[in-house]
């Protein structure tokens, strides 16, 4: 009997082990309390815009991201530009939760509109709209690396984005 009880504690505490070792190692979901956390700074990179007509270019960007300290606001700018093309984003966004909202704004096209998504882990999901335009967006950051996607069914159909902190 005591054999039985000396490898049922064996199994018990292995089993707790592995429980909590998963938990400790499972990524931060998308209702972390700090879903900007690790996005302010400056970054910079290189991508591709793919317009209306199927033409592609390759474009060079910079954006900042200004966060507060608890996480939980954020402003971004992001400017882009090839030979012949260019676009600057700017946007406000607070969370509420996993859930995001903010404005937004495109500079050399002067749209502005509203945006809503979700955020967390490390990841940007959001839907802006304005007048007469709509696009989703992503942006995920882990460490030092950043991917921006934009797509839509205006003038810019399709931009992808590498960018590294600076």
């Amino acid at each position: 009997m005591k054999l039985f009880s000396i490898k049922l504690i064996r199994r018990s505490a292995s089993a707790a082990g592995l429980v909590a070792g998963l938990a400790l190692s499972t990524p931060a979901s998308f209702g972390q309390s700090a879903p900007f956390a690790g996005f302010g700074g400056n970054w910079s990179g290189k991508g591709t815009v793919t317009l209306s007509d199927g033409s592609k270019e390759n474009i060079r960007c910079k954006a900042s991201y200004r966060v507060d300290r608890t996480g939980t606001t954020m402003n971004q700018n992001l400017h882009c530009a090839s030979d012949s093309y260019r676009f600057d984003l700017s946007s406000n966004v607070v969370s509420h939760g996993s859930e995001i909202t903010g404005q937004w704004s495109e500079a050399s096209r002067n749209l502005f509109g509203s945006m809503r998504g979700r955020a967390g882990g490390g990841e940007i999901e959001v839907f802006a709209q304005a007048a007469g335009y709509a696009a989703n967006l992503t942006i995920r950051t882990q460490g030092k690396r950043q991917s921006v996607w934009i797509t839509s069914k205006g003038e810019i159909r399709n931009v992808s984005i590498t960018m590294v902190r600076s």
